[in-house]
């Protein structure tokens, strides 16, 4: 007999807050084309999940600094203007969320993130610090989605069903992961398709 889904688990960024560096950098780099380059060659995603990995803000500015001396300036705002990637939250998810956790739904969350920004982002966001029984937070564990680890650290962390949980993140790659490892998983792309989907699986949304 098929089990009943009971346990949501969420992705963070893209899924219940906005993050690009783009929010950022248009204002600091406004030609799209140099723009693109300073983003895919200098502060490329690469280097960026470094930090996901446990690497801190210090040695990763210094390092890519030492790299390219003239882009020291630009390199150093990732780290101290990060938070104007971050514009606010997605407010449909937000929603989502607080209705299923006033329906007494188990709330989990695994997120790849930097240790010292997720610490600063619970501050701003508060409902990530109140919302979830657990959180993996990639950089703390030293483990990245979509590592089949990751999923089963926070399964077996907290003696979770995998086909009790339904697993959700903007990244497809992410939610086959989730998948792989038992797990139904949705793939994020707006608040109101998620809530469909949620309802199909006949969650209190």
């Amino acid at each position: 007999m098929l089990k009943s889904i009971d346990t949501v688990i969420f992705d963070i960024g893209n899924v219940l807050i906005h993050w690009s560096p783009e929010h950022l950098y248009r204002k600091l780099i406004p030609d799209d084309r140099e723009r693109a380059d300073f983003l895919t060659h200098v502060c490329s995603m690469d280097w960026n999940i470094q930090q996901d990995l446990g690497r801190s803000w210090e040695d990763a500015v210094t390092l890519l600094s030492d790299e390219f001396p003239e882009k020291r300036d630009l390199i150093r705002a990732y780290d101290t203007r990060w938070h104007e990637m971050v514009p606010g939250e997605i407010s449909g998810s937000v929603e989502i969320l607080r209705a299923l956790q006033q329906a007494g739904t188990a709330l989990f969350a695994i997120t790849n993130f930097s240790a010292e920004k997720f610490a600063e982002t619970q501050i701003r966001f508060p409902f990530l610090a109140e919302s979830f029984r657990d959180t993996i937070v990639s950089a703390q564990v030293g483990l990245l989605k979509p590592d089949a680890r990751i999923y089963q650290l926070l399964i077996e962390r907290n003696g979770l069903t995998p086909e009790c949980c339904v697993f959700i993140d903007d990244s497809p790659a992410n939610v086959e992961g989730a998948r792989a490892c038992g797990m139904s998983a949705i793939h994020f792309t707006e608040p109101r398709a998620l809530c469909e989907d949620l309802r199909y699986l006949g969650l209190p949304v």
